[in-house]
């Protein structure tokens, strides 16, 4: 008898650890995320922008745009211009050229960085190719965009950042037939 009840509580417990451990786990990405927004960990930038700003004349950001390819990506992918001067609070926009050269339809997406990592909370993209799956046809060429406001209260010692933008292969996990092809927005 004391076996059984000895027995029930080591599996009551096992049972609680298993189902603390499923909840950690789903609560990890959340936690992550505000972590890397607190610290600017990994210089990940933020979602959409939203809000407004004046424009801060009186001060000049340079903003320098790089690109690569993972691995196994065969696109030509590169920006239209390697840097441009901001004003914080103005919107600023870059072309970043994407071309597909292979014969078989495409799917990519472009996962950005921002240097120094601690400004990365500070530069908000209003629109951008990395927001969505990019899909190209064989030989196609499309020019995306990619909007952003160099916040008014980045910190005055930051003059210069850079954006690049890694673009991966994802044509086995998302076919380009299951993906709508998108035209560059």
């Amino acid at each position: 008898m004391a076996d059984s009840i000895s027995l029930k509580k080591l599996v009551t417990r096992l049972l609680l650890v298993v189902v603390a451990m499923f909840v950690f786990g789903f609560a990890l990405v959340p936690i992550y995320d505000v972590m890397c927004k607190a610290f600017g960990i990994n210089g990940k930038t933020g979602g959409q922008y939203e809000g407004e700003q004046t424009v801060d004349t009186s001060r000049q950001v340079r903003v320098q745009f790089l690109s690569t390819n993972s691995a196994d990506m065969s696109w030509d992918f590169y920006p239209k211009g390697d840097e441009l001067v901001a004003n914080p609070g103005a919107v600023n926009e870059m072309i970043f050229i994407a071309h597909n050269p292979t014969d078989k339809p495409m799917s990519a997406q472009a996962v950005p960085s921002i240097a120094p990592s601690a400004a990365a909370a500070y530069f908000h993209k209003t629109e951008c190719f990395c927001f969505t799956q990019q899909v190209l046809q064989p030989g196609q060429r499309i020019e995306m965009p990619v909007r952003f406001i160099v916040d008014r209260d980045m910190p005055k010692d930051v003059k210069h950042l850079t954006l690049s933008y890694t673009l991966f292969d994802i044509t086995a996990r998302h076919p380009p037939a299951a993906v709508a092809a998108n035209t560059g927005g």
